[in-house]
């Protein structure tokens, strides 16, 4: 068994120790560090500890590649860091770096505990929709409904789910603000819109009020708690402790609800919709392009861990009509990786480096995590990180051509196929696009491969 304590103590020392961390979060892999002073870290000692695969210094964070265990490291690690105290980390991780630097980081840090959720109830959907394609499963049954609902609720209740991580990361209350969320989805406040929907008008205290529906948003509900943050840390700091217990969500929930109706919510609701029919209609307009770039790209962004920035654009495209078109062309470069792989493990005579390549062929195909073969392998050789980027390029290019989506987000892998599930075509054509990114990715890995080479 892994020794996540000794993992997590090894990696504090190694990055310059207590002092020298001013945030930290997780994705699905990394555990990633915000720093005082990158020249306390001694990043050779790091990639030795046992249970560390690489290490990345880039967007403002010190990411520590770990794999999918990395949830019991940073657990390890925050127990190191902050004991008992809650708010040490999301509030010091307000401060430095570049404003790019920071959105990329609280992107990462609001999303990565939401992941499991919207990977299973997105699979759970899949499922569904090919139980009742199947006859499995009548529309009108007490069963259907049970796991529709089961498989919508992250979605329905993302605001909520959205609002404690927000602020975990922005150092406001998790539960008051998931408050400021829940009052947004209460049935009464969604009675106000009538047959009007987005956009009905009511009042607030004689101020017009937009109404939205905001089930299903993201964008709202991350903007609501960040301006929340200052206003907690302010009430946190000026009112008595003898009276924070009451008065502090007092004027929480009687400023921010109404100041989230009457001016952030519209504003969030009409912004995440401009960004997402944008990319929608990029996509719809030249899908080869657009397949071609991020079935290409997307391993590019994973190497850097900025691929976090497009994430929220998927979600919101799925919450909001069902369906996604990016997130299938990173399939096609989780393929590709599958391709590549499998490529070397045909070729290569070192037994070491086969097996090194058999098992990240696996790994991917069973979790999509492709970090480990990504560092461990492809960049150290630049004819194979050019091999699996050709054939993430074409597979992503048919699968843009033919407008293939997913109806969940979700980690591109074997086991998340019944996000594919839409239509019999949009099945036929996810099948046919992966397949192309696995075979160009095979054949490119086994020409670019020497049959003497090593794992370095």
């Amino acid at each position: 068994m892994a020794n996540y304590k000794a993992t997590a103590k090894a990696i504090l020392d190694h990055v310059g120790g207590k002092e020298n961390i001013v945030g930290m979060t997780h994705c699905a892999t990394r555990l990633r560090l915000n720093l005082k002073d990158d020249s306390k870290v001694d990043d050779g000692a790091v990639k030795k500890i046992d249970g560390v695969v690489n290490v990345i210094n880039t967007a403002g964070q010190y990411q520590i590649l770990i794999g999918i265990e990395v949830p019991h490291v940073y657990d390890e690690f925050e127990a190191l860091i902050k004991g008992n105290n809650e708010s040490i980390t999301e509030e010091r991780s307000n401060q430095g770096g570049s404003i790019i630097n920071r959105v990329f980081s609280a992107i990462s840090g609001i999303f990565s505990p939401l992941l499991p959720a919207l990977a299973g109830s997105g699979i759970l959907r899949g499922l569904l929709i090919l139980c009742v394609q199947l006859g499995l499963i009548q529309e009108n049954s007490g069963t259907y409904t049970i796991l529709f609902s089961a498989s919508m609720a992250v979605f329905y209740f993302l605001p909520v789910l959205l609002a404690f991580s927000s602020a975990r990361r922005f150092g406001a209350s998790p539960y008051i603000s998931a408050l400021i969320g829940g009052a947004l989805l209460h049935p009464d406040f969604l009675s106000l819109l009538g047959d009007t929907g987005n956009g009905a008008m009511s009042s607030f205290l004689g101020i017009p009020v937009v109404l939205m529906n905001y089930n299903s948003t993201v964008v709202p509900i991350i903007l609501a708690i960040w301006a929340y943050s200052y206003l907690y840390k302010w009430l946190d700091k000026n009112i008595p402790e003898t009276l924070k217990l009451v008065i502090v969500p007092l004027i929480s929930l009687l400023v921010m609800v109404p100041l989230t109706t009457i001016v952030i919510g519209p504003l969030g609701v009409y912004g995440g919709e401009l960004i997402a029919n944008i990319v929608n209609w990029l996509i719809e307009r030249s899908g080869l392009l657009t397949g071609v770039l991020i079935g290409g790209g997307w391993s590019v962004l994973v190497s850097f861990g900025i691929h976090w920035a497009v994430n929220p654009i998927m979600i919101n495209n799925i919450s909001q009509v069902g369906y996604d078109y990016i997130c299938p062309l990173t399939f096609a470069c989780n393929f590709a990786v599958i391709g590549t792989a499998l490529g070397v493990w045909l070729k290569a005579k070192n037994k070491e480096l086969k097996n090194f390549a058999l098992t990240g062929a696996i790994t991917i195909a069973l979790s999509a995590i492709i970090e480990p073969t990504l560092f461990g392998m492809l960049i150290k050789n630049k004819k194979l990180f050019l091999a699996q980027i050709i054939a993430g390029a074409v597979g992503g290019a048919y699968l843009g051509l033919t407008k293939v989506v997913t109806n969940a987000f979700v980690f591109g892998s074997v086991t998340t196929f019944p996000s594919f599930i839409v239509t019999n075509a949009n099945i036929i054509n996810g099948i046919i696009g992966l397949g192309i990114s696995v075979v160009v990715g095979a054949v490119l890995g086994y020409i670019f491969t020497n049959k003497n080479d090593k794992l370095a």
